[in-house]
């Protein structure tokens, strides 16, 4: 009996993978698939995706693609290129993202995936950072990673690289979550920090091989950022900034949200004092973070 249920539940999430590599369908649907498929495994993938709220084009788009998989084609490529995958399915998915809203079905991976059951703590800002970004990060840093904190950001320019360059440079550890394919890179500039850490720590993405880096793919990203996390500190950010989107994701989920004081006069401290004004933390020292979780 235990064997038969270790082979349907092997069968349930090789199912979760094969709907994030096929367009057409995000992880919400793809969880709606796999649970009206826990209810009945038998039934065929044309009567599942009609069970959820697709219209008839786009069933017939996804069924395509679907029908089209070579899985142990596309387990072999993965392999070679040292990516492994995590579905909401497997003991060992983060119970944080598990819990939070739309947590995606499946995780792509290249490194340490053993860094995403540590404390994490997200840490975000600005892509046009400024050196007080930059010191206000050598201030805080030393002392979270002391008290074993796995730092995660964006990979993106400015204070994500900054906290994983840094992070790395006091021997600590961190993960960067992307919005493309983990065979891509976006910035370019990054394109040797995210080797680094795809060998040394932890790269993640929802996104399978191949995807571009698409404007809608980045607020998606921050999800699993806030997801993940124990808290989110926000380092620099400005107005209708995508580190807001991260802190504000951390405020829907109960997590807490840090905020950096700037100066009134700088843009690229306007989002962090805002944040302040309406209830985040203000933080000037790594104690004022420390004391929220001891």
């Amino acid at each position: 009996m235990q064997k038969l249920e270790s082979k349907i539940m092997a069968f349930l999430k090789e199912e979760l993978v094969r709907y994030a590599l096929c367009k057409g369908i995000g992880a919400k649907l793809s969880i709606e698939l796999i649970t009206h498929l826990i209810e009945n495994p038998s039934l065929p993938i044309g009567d599942l995706v009609s069970r959820i709220n697709l219209s008839l084009d786009k069933q017939a788009f996804f069924l395509k693609q679907y029908h089209a998989l070579d899985f142990k084609e596309i387990q072999q490529k993965y392999e070679e290129l040292e990516i492994g995958w995590i579905t909401i399915l497997d003991d060992h998915y983060p119970e944080y993202l598990k819990h939070s809203y739309n947590p995606p079905a499946v995780l792509f991976y290249q490194g340490n995936i053993n860094l995403l059951n540590r404390k994490i703590l997200a840490i975000v800002g600005s892509r046009k950072s400024t050196n007080y970004g930059k010191s206000v990060l050598q201030k805080l840093l030393p002392e979270l990673i002391a008290e074993d904190f796995v730092t995660v950001s964006g990979l993106a320019l400015g204070i994500d690289q900054e906290v994983h360059q840094q992070t790395i440079k006091l021997g600590g550890n961190t993960i960067g979550v992307i919005g493309t394919g983990l065979d891509l890179c976006y910035p370019k500039n990054n394109q040797a920090l995210q080797q680094r850490m795809r060998r040394e720590q932890l790269v993640l993405s929802e996104y399978p091989l191949g995807a571009k880096p698409l404007k809608q793919h980045f607020p998606m990203r921050n999800r699993i950022i806030a997801g993940v996390s124990v808290g989110t500190v926000v380092i620099e950010a400005a107005f209708r900034s995508g580190s807001l989107i991260t802190a504000n994701l951390a405020l829907q989920e109960g997590r807490e949200v840090f905020a950096i004081p700037g100066n009134v006069t700088n843009l690229s401290s306007g989002g962090t004092n805002d944040l302040i004004v309406h209830g985040a933390k203000c933080v000037t020292n790594a104690g004022h973070i420390l004391e929220e979780f001891y």
